[in-house]
Formats: structure tokens, C-alpha cells, sequence
């Protein structure tokens, strides 16, 4: 790299001057600063199952508190495993073919950076979660866009040529999301199997972020699908989740990634020098977690399904153009009917009009136009803090 010049005075490498503070540390910073209600930065109100909870303090009491071993420790390992095979089907090796990660975010960044070569292309849908093009950014590969519109009915879909058309020679990795953030979509299992038909064709492999895989609402379209279940797809996919959404501890950061072993290996190779290990006297338990009764699994998605229908309510009366949210944590909503016409002044003005935190969705696409009047709210909160956020945004 050339020296700085006198308009060239940024020490930082070229490929990440575009990302600067998060949009999420921005708005849930003005919230503080102003009181305001942050329905904007997708973290619950409420800690975890008590079960987890406990085995956690136990496991900090009885000296699981060094590093644990590189891929997590056996028994997540094992449980992750049968997680997955008993919810979805899928059989997994714990020893070889699951990781144990720093979250979600860290497991996409390795797989990413241990799978692309510079100047790769990812085909990914936007909007998309912000690590998303950071981590392609960072492995010098090339964002190749599908844009997720809203149609008549307000359900996000794509077109299936601009999805085949994003394929070419350079292709190494589709990066999907689902159920989707910031959107609140569940791709069926229709749209998927076009995504399965075009990995095959181009010989590339997938990445799936599913960490919301327990939050699919009763009137979704489809049932949450893993790509991985898809014929001729567990052997080209990493399947990626975590902790942290399903069982309400966003902070331990605590995920995992699942697939063949030579991809896992692939992503072992990043990763272990990335945080090494995390998360040690956590790792027992989200074990003890994700072994937890259907009943667990069925309340948390009618709880969410219910604060979800309290707020889409509010935001209704308030004004705003509500669009269908089949899962996840956040429904998003146009802000046309109220005046707005753009989303990044309304929501960096909203906290101190109304005591309202949100964020705006232009930001995670690679044509801010086509978001910029989009706005996301998170509906992970207690009832009595939605009730006072639909209170304020009415008035």
C-alpha cells in the first residue's frame, strides 16, 4: 500500500473505510442519550431459561473457567448434534463436522475469510445483516446482490431471474439468511430449491445464517426449511446458528457451524485465530439448552408471535405501513403514510420526537434506495415496554 498522501490520511486498510460505527451501537447510543424507548438493537429485556441459567453459575462454581478445547467442548458438541437431528434431520458429527464459535457473527466471518479466495463473488440477499458485507469485504471478495421487495401483499420476495443472474464464473458462496433480518422473511422451500439448483449448476457452496430458526410464526408461508435438508445440499453447505436468539443471551455469544468435515476444517483453520476459544463455563450450558422439552421451544415462538402482533398493532394505529414479519425478532414497517421519505432522518430524529428508538434498513443494502423508507422495529421486549413504546409513537 502507498503511503498516506494529504488526502489520503486514514492508516486504515482500503477495504474497510466504508464501515464505520455500527448502525446498531449509533441508535441504541441516542436511545440512552435520550431516553427513548430502543426498539431499534435486537437484544431481549429478560434473561434466559432458568435451567441454562443454573448450569451456568454451576459450571463458573466448579472450574469451567480456562480455556475450553478448540472445536467447544464435547458435550456442546454433541448436543448441537443432536439438536439438529432432532429438530431438522440432519446428522451431524460432533467431532469433525460442528465448531463451536464466538457467535453467529464470528462463525460467518471465518467461513467466509476460510472459504474465499480474493476476488471470489458471494451472492447474498439484501438487505442484509451489516457483518455480512464487512466479513466479504474483508476476505477481499465481491458482493453479488438479490433485492428482497416487498410485493402487493407486503410479503418479501425476489426475482428469480436477478437471483440467476448474480451467478457467474467467480462464484464461491451464497450467503443466505433465514429466517431473514431485518426483513422478518422465511424463504419457502420453494425459493430454496431455486437457491440449491444454482449452487449445484455453478459448483458453489452455501452459507446458512439460521439463527433464528425457532422464531417461525404460525402464519408464516412455509415452516422453516434448513437449505442442508435440500437434496444434494448437505455436502456444499455450512449451517450456522447460535445461543444467543433461542435462549435469550445475546451477550454469552456463544454459536455454532455444522457441515461436511473438509468445510468445517476450512473454517477451523480462521477461526482459531480469530478468538481462538470463548465463552467456557457458557458452553455446559447451552448444552443443558438446547436439550430443553418441545414445550420450551413452542412457548418462546407463541411469546414472540404475541409481543410481534402487539406491536404490529401499535405501529398500525400509529400511522405506519406495516409489512408481514413470518419470523425472527423484527418486523419492518414504510413510513410513506406518515411523510417520511427518508429512513435515516426519521429514525435519528425519532427518539427525541417520540422517546422511540429504531433503525433504518437502507443501511443494509447495497442500493440505500431501495430501503430508504423502510424502518425495522424489534418486537423482543416485555409487553409493558411495547405498550410504552406504541403509547409515545401514537402520540
Amino acid at each position: 500500500m502507498s503511503s498516506p498522501t494529504a488526502t489520503d490520511t486514514d492508516p486504515g486498510v482500503r477495504r474497510m473505510r466504508p464501515f464505520g460505527t455500527t448502525i446498531f451501537a449509533e441508535m441504541s447510543a441516542l436511545a440512552v442519550r435520550t431516553g427513548a424507548v430502543n426498539l431499534g438493537q435486537g437484544f431481549p429485556d429478560t434473561d434466559g431459561p432458568p435451567e441454562m441459567l443454573e448450569a451456568a453459575a454451576e459450571a463458573l462454581r466448579t472450574g469451567h473457567n480456562q480455556y475450553p478445547p478448540g472445536p467447544g467442548i464435547p458435550a456442546l458438541r454433541a448436543a448441537v448434534a443432536e439438536h439438529q437431528r432432532r429438530f431438522w434431520g440432519l446428522a451431524y458429527d460432533p467431532d469433525g463436522e460442528v465448531l463451536v464459535t464466538a457467535g453467529a457473527t464470528e462463525a460467518v466471518a471465518a467461513t467466509i475469510l476460510g472459504l474465499c479466495e480474493p476476488g471470489d463473488e458471494v451472492v447474498c440477499f439484501e438487505p442484509y445483516y451489516d457483518s455480512y458485507a464487512a466479513s466479504i469485504a474483508l476476505a477481499g471478495a465481491v458482493r453479488r446482490p438479490v433485492t428482497l421487495r416487498p410485493s402487493a401483499g407486503g410479503r418479501y420476495g425476489f426475482d428469480p431471474d436477478e437471483l440467476r443472474a448474480a451467478f457467474g464464473p467467480r462464484t464461491r458462496l451464497v450467503l443466505l439468511n433465514s429466517p431473514h433480518n431485518p426483513t422478518g422473511k422465511v424463504f419457502t422451500r420453494a425459493e430454496l430449491a431455486q437457491v440449491a439448483e444454482l449452487c449445484q449448476e455453478y459448483g458453489a457452496y452455501a452459507v446458512t445464517d439460521e439463527v433464528y430458526e425457532h422464531l417461525v410464526f404460525s402464519d408464516a408461508a412455509d415452516v422453516h426449511v434448513p437449505l442442508a435438508t435440500l437434496p444434494g445440499m448437505r455436502e456444499r453447505t455450512v449451517r450456522i446458528s447460535s445461543a444467543g436468539k433461542t435462549f435469550s443471551c445475546t451477550g454469552w455469544k456463544v454459536g455454532w457451524a455444522s457441515g461436511p468435515a473438509e468445510l468445517v476444517t476450512a473454517v477451523t483453520r480462521v477461526k482459531q485465530f480469530l478468538t481462538y476459544v470463548n465463552g467456557a463455563p457458557f458452553q455446559p450450558a447451552v448444552a443443558v439448552a438446547l436439550g430443553l422439552p418441545d414445550s420450551y421451544y413452542e412457548g418462546f415462538r407463541a411469546g414472540l408471535e404475541a409481543r410481534r402482533d402487539q406491536l404490529v398493532a401499535g405501529l398500525g394505529d400509529a400511522g405506519f405501513r406495516v409489512l408481514p414479519s413470518e419470523g425472527t425478532y423484527f418486523v419492518t414497517t414504510d413510513i410513506t403514510p406518515l411523510g417520511g421519505t427518508d429512513g435515516m432522518e426519521f429514525c435519528r430524529t425519532l427518539p427525541e420526537r417520540c422517546g422511540v428508538a429504531a433503525v433504518p434498513t437502507e443501511v443494509f443494502y447495497d442500493d440505500p434506495e431501495a430501503g430508504k423508507r423502510l424502518v425495522r422495529f424489534a418486537f423482543c421486549k416485555r409487553p409493558e415496554v411495547i405498550d410504552e413504546a406504541v403509547r409515545r409513537l401514537r402520540g
